[in-house]
């Protein structure tokens, strides 16, 4: 890139910067800004963590209990729907 292209993208760099900053002084200004993702606490990385691992253990207690009683996918799962469509379980 030769310096004229350089000097340009700097200059529509250095307009679009002094145009975002004033618009942040117009007080009845009403901004879009494109925000990330909401930030998530450790505490709350934890918790989504341990919750990973109990259904990990579940799915594998479940897979060991359908394995020792010779129980297909399809019939554990009309059990299950059962069970919720009489509210024992949520």
């Amino acid at each position: 890139m030769d310096e004229r292209e350089k000097l340009r993208k700097f200059r529509e760099l250095d307009d679009a910067f002094a145009e975002a900053l004033r618009e942040l002084e117009q007080p009845d200004n009403a901004l879009d800004i494109p925000t990330g993702p909401p930030v998530r606490s450790l505490e709350t990385l934890d918790e989504e963590e341990r919750q990973r691992q109990r259904e990990a253990l579940f799915e594998q207690r479940l897979q060991a209990l359908m394995q020792d009683y010779a129980q297909p996918a399809e019939s554990v799962s009309h059990l299950l729907a059962t069970l919720k469509s009489l509210g024992k379980i949520a």
